[in-house]
């Protein structure tokens, strides 16, 4: 199987007990590292999966009893509706305007010769 070389950082507790029971069982840290990580990955990832399925399950529920997201759109619009929102813009009716034309803006400029 290929290896790649990754950086971890362990605190210095572990890295200590690492060493230690690296000399004890006389293999490299590598080696126990890698049966580290793959024991928790054996023992974590059927969980992970099984997690996954449940709710993909209940995504499919959903869909099916929902096809067309009908009671989502109504729930969606009376969630928003139900709130007073301070930047919701009102109606402003336009205020006449002088008739005479605005005068064109000011520019400065400068040189850079």
């Amino acid at each position: 199987m290929a290896t790649k070389a990754t950086t971890f950082r362990l605190n210095r507790e572990a890295q200590t007990a690492l060493a230690q029971l690296s000399k004890i069982r006389r293999c490299s840290m590598n080696v126990l590292v890698n049966e580290a990580v793959q024991g928790y990955l054996d023992q974590n990832l059927p969980k992970a999966e099984k997690e996954l399925e449940e709710s993909l399950a209940k995504l499919r529920a959903y869909r099916k009893a929902d096809p067309s997201f009908t009671q989502a759109i109504e729930a969606f619009v009376d969630a928003e509706a139900s709130f007073a929102d301070r930047l919701e813009g009102r109606i402003v009716k336009e205020q006449p305007r002088d008739s005479a034309p605005a005068a064109p803006p000011r520019t400065k400029r400068r040189s850079y010769a």
